[in-house]
């Protein structure tokens, strides 16, 4: 099998992958567009479904997804399978390189075309990480103020408890004592 061979194979696989995901988005995009209908269309028109209370995290969870955006295509669509072609030619290479020497006699043009395909390959990298940095700071942010209020929360309970502990006490003191409140006269 050769380096061409192998090259074609792995092109058609990324294709196969990019037409597959492609069926998922269409389906996708023609869910949401059929419920919106569902939406639009007259009570009498749909049918009538079980009616169940819904809590409001649903309600939330639904209003705050979003669509399929362009970077998400994008992503999908070209940027993962040219990471994923990238890395699978490095690896090939490397394998080939240990077991054919006529490989490592070019392994100039093999470099230079792992170069080219890593460049933007490495960049899309990068930015994924920076994606999820930036989505683990916001979690560990999250955290910290939901802890905070969880810590804030308990020491007003605390010092809720102590106050009606001391009011009990009072009033036990003063029953015990006899004291009353003074008459008015």
């Amino acid at each position: 099998m050769t380096l061409t061979d192998i090259l074609t194979m792995m092109g058609v696989i990324i294709a196969a992958l990019s037409i597959i995901l492609l069926c998922v988005i269409i389906i996708s995009a023609t869910r949401r567009i059929t419920s919106k209908l569902q939406l639009s269309l007259p009570k009498k028109v749909i049918q009538k479904k079980e009616i169940k209370k819904k809590r409001r995290t649903e309600n939330m969870s639904k209003q705050a997804s979003e669509g399929v955006t362009f970077n998400d295509i994008f992503m999908f669509m070209i940027a993962v399978p040219l990471v994923l072609l990238w890395v699978g030619f490095a690896g090939f290479v490397i394998h080939s390189g240990l077991q054919d020497e006529s490989v490592l006699d070019q392994i100039e043009g093999y470099t230079t075309l792992i170069a080219i395909l890593g460049g933007p390959a490495l960049l899309i990298i990068k930015d994924a990480l920076d994606v999820w940095k930036q989505e683990q700071a916001e979690k560990t942010a999250f955290y910290k103020v939901k802890a905070q209020a969880v810590i804030d929360y308990n020491d007003a309970a605390q010092k809720q408890m102590q106050m009606i502990e001391s009011k009990a006490q009072e009033q036990e003191h003063k029953i015990e004592t006899g004291t009353t409140l003074p008459k008015k006269k």
